[in-house]
């Protein structure tokens, strides 16, 4: 999908500084050089949003937690958080069959955190997305944020509940909300068909909006420049700030 650049009045600058950065967490800066440059080239410069993460704690999902796959993500998620938000922080919601735990991954506090959290939370299940969702639906809303909301998803494979999975995204298409989500494993694999058709549901048909988007990170994400991953995660949010907006969802 084209980008659509937007011309809107906004800051220049990031949400939290180069220098603050590197006071906090030096060993981030390279990671939000990254996302900085995919900002500016997808018009994002000075844009604010609240930046979710929610991870898949499906039995699947074991080695990646293992081997620091699932950390390194949420590493790249505060680089890019750190233009979108000034609190340094990103919540985070792990889920399984149900909602394992939600916690804050920041910038005083990432290193060995995602497995911490995650050895805490006991036995991994199925996959349920619209526990995730509907999770971060409340998460957002109890916060009182007037900024959107942007939701990096990630997951191995297709949802439990198809259907509560599509009706709530369809209906959580007039939230200012935007989901992108991210698949590990197989890019033309079987298992992201759902997730596929998830990006392509019908607008005005099945949503008021296109408030979703799907990015097939690999079997080996980690191994994945930066770069790319910024520029994939930036592909389809410049494009539903627009619509939205265009609909009365944003200001």
């Amino acid at each position: 999908m084209a980008i659509d650049y937007i011309k809107r009045p906004r800051p220049a600058t990031s949400a939290i500084s180069l220098e603050k950065v590197q006071a906090a967490a030096p060993r981030l800066v390279d990671l939000y050089k990254s996302a900085q440059v995919s900002l500016e080239a997808s018009g994002l410069s000075g844009q604010r949003a609240a930046v979710y993460l929610v991870l898949d704690r499906s039995g699947s999902m074991s080695r990646h937690f293992k081997d620091g796959t699932v950390q390194h993500l949420a590493e790249q998620a505060l680089g890019l958080a750190a233009h979108f938000d000034d609190d340094g922080v990103v919540p985070v919601v792990f889920f399984s069959t149900g909602i394992d735990g939600i916690a804050e991954f920041g910038l005083g506090d990432y290193e060995g955190r995602i497995s911490t959290l995650h050895s805490g939370y006991g036995r991994m299940g199925r996959t349920n997305y619209h526990l995730a969702m509907q999770a971060v639906i409340d998460h957002y809303t109890a916060s009182g944020a007037t900024d959107p909301a942007l939701v990096l998803f990630q997951t191995d494979g297709a949802p439990s509940s198809r259907g509560a999975a599509e009706r709530l995204l369809c209906a959580a298409a007039r939230l200012p909300i935007f989901w992108q989500f991210i698949g590990f494993g197989n890019p033309d694999g079987a298992q992201f068909d759902f997730l596929r058709k998830l990006d392509d549901l019908p607008v005005p048909g099945k949503r008021v909006v296109d408030n979703a988007g799907f990015f097939p990170a690999g079997r080996t994400p980690r191994a994945l420049p930066d770069t790319q991953l910024y520029a994939a995660l930036m592909s389809e949010f410049p494009v539903w700030l627009r619509s939205a907006r265009a609909a009365g969802i944003l200001p």
